[in-house]
């Protein structure tokens, strides 16, 4: 499977131009001959657009990601649709509150069906107000594409293996980790997401931003991981696409060469 990490440039509030430059990287990807297409955390509002999230709010069938599985139907590739700010009392009614707010991450199929639907459990709470703004999400995200399981987890949840070992337990080969990371936590970012590979023995693809915010800077380096934890693709600091070809059978190579997992003890 091709698989293609959409690290984009990110206009805080600015909703419609990074609605188009998302769709403009999914063809993008899908001429290039991505199977699956991934965009970063709240690429639509940009993360740090705090004061603005309730107004940007939207439901799991409104503007952005009817866009964004239209987008995914038409050009016959999946798209695990980065992370939006879910209106939850707007929308169908299985997230973890009636109302309030969530960092929510959908994945979608060739077809634009919804295959699994993931809400951000750990959130940020140094100098962020996820805390006062955002629900967490109390379930998993887990959809069948392509041969793969793939696992969803957003940004800071890299920070706690336990999530990740919770995903392998799930038959996970292919963890996505839509992100919104900034400068200077360079090292946590590789360090943590090359990690959680090598502990699950399984592949994690990390899609970053490129963007600069009066908050902060995103500092992109979008990277794919084998099971080993060997960087196969990745990229700098600026807006760009990553291509990488991964094999779900190649997970199950790397466990019967070192079957760490069988030797776990509760």
């Amino acid at each position: 499977m091709k698989l293609a990490l959409a690290q984009l440039d990110i206009g805080e509030g600015a909703v419609e131009t990074n609605r188009r430059r998302a769709v403009e990287a999914i063809e993008t990807a899908a001429d290039r001959g991505a199977d699956l297409v991934g965009l970063p955390e709240l690429w639509n509002v940009g993360f740090f657009a705090f004061d603005r999230y309730r107004e940007l709010a939207e439901p799991l069938d409104g503007p952005t990601l009817s866009m964004i599985r239209e987008t995914a139907s038409s050009r016959d590739v999946g798209v695990m649709a980065g992370s939006i700010v879910e209106d939850l009392a707007a929308s169908d009614g299985d997230g973890p509150a009636d109302d309030g707010l969530a960092n929510t991450t959908v994945l979608f199929d060739r077809d634009g069906n919804r295959l699994a639907t993931y809400r951000k459990r750990h959130l940020f709470g140094y100098e962020s107000e996820d805390f006062d703004l955002l629900v967490p999400g109390e379930t998993f995200g887990v959809g069948e594409f392509e041969g793969f399981t793939i696992g969803l987890s957003t940004c800071y949840d890299l920070r706690f293996p336990e999530l990740y070992r919770e995903l392998a337990d799930r038959d996970v080969t292919l963890a996505l980790v839509p992100s919104a990371w900034p400068y200077p936590r360079v090292e946590h970012w590789k360090t943590l997401s090359r990690a959680r590979a090598v502990e699950n023995l399984f592949y994690v693809a990390t899609i970053n931003g490129a963007a600069e915010f009066d908050a902060a800077t995103l500092l992109g380096r979008s990277t794919v991981y084998d099971p080993w934890g060997t960087e196969i693709a990745s990229s700098g600091d600026q807006p760009t696409l990553v291509l990488a070809d991964i094999d779900p059978n190649r997970v199950n190579e790397v466990r019967d060469a070192f079957p760490a997992l069988v030797d776990r003890r509760d």
